[in-house]
């Protein structure tokens, strides 16, 4: 099975209510170790995103972080990753972590989380990349999103082939076999030029 090089994970600066998220968090961060892969993600010590980092670097691994200068503070920046970016936007925080990484994968979290990932996915579908987009979904936390997306390819304002863009699998070990073997197709964002 091909090896993902840099997995980026966007997730939580809060663990959640339910053990179960950092629990997988830590799961899914020794799989990374473990396989030989490294994780980029948003520099954090708290939440989901601390237990993720340092799972990785219990294992061996490698843990990049990429953080707003803004935010070093508030969401606490981890001192012990193997290498810190500190960035001047949030823009810039998703440019390079973009950048730096080749699959993406969402793990429970709240506006921050949703708003890196879909907008990783808006630009798998304007061809931007052919990355591989994953959502970890642990307890069932995405599964109202993923049934607003299925509600917006069969209102006609997502195409079926860009929905199919998520790789969605609530247990880790399978989301990374199916992400280091996923065929990215790209196609034409609008469903029909000739309405618009």
């Amino acid at each position: 099975m091909p090896i993902l090089k840099r997995i980026c994970v966007f997730c939580g600066s809060n663990a959640g209510l339910n053990p179960v998220y950092v629990s997988e968090a830590r799961r899914l961060g020794n799989l990374i170790a473990a396989r030989g892969s490294s994780l980029v993600y948003g520099g954090a010590k708290l939440g989901l995103m601390g237990a993720i980092a340092d799972a990785v670097l219990a294992g061996g691994g490698e843990a990049i972080g990429v953080i707003p200068a803004s935010l070093v503070d508030k969401e606490i920046a981890h001192a012990g990753l193997t290498e810190l970016h500190t960035v001047g936007s949030m823009h810039e925080r998703k440019a390079l972590m973009e950048k730096l990484s080749d699959t993406f994968i969402a793990m429970p979290g709240g506006y921050g989380t949703l708003d890196e990932f879909c907008e990783i996915l808006t630009w798998a579908q304007l061809g931007l990349h052919r990355k591989p987009c994953g959502i970890f979904n642990i307890n069932g936390y995405y599964d109202r999103l993923l049934g607003m997306l299925d509600h917006g390819v069969a209102e006609g304002f997502l195409k079926g082939e860009h929905r199919a863009f998520i790789v969605d699998e609530s247990d880790p070990e399978a989301l990374l076999d199916r992400l280091s073997t996923y065929e990215f197709r790209q196609s034409e964002k609008w469903i029909n030029r000739e309405q618009t």
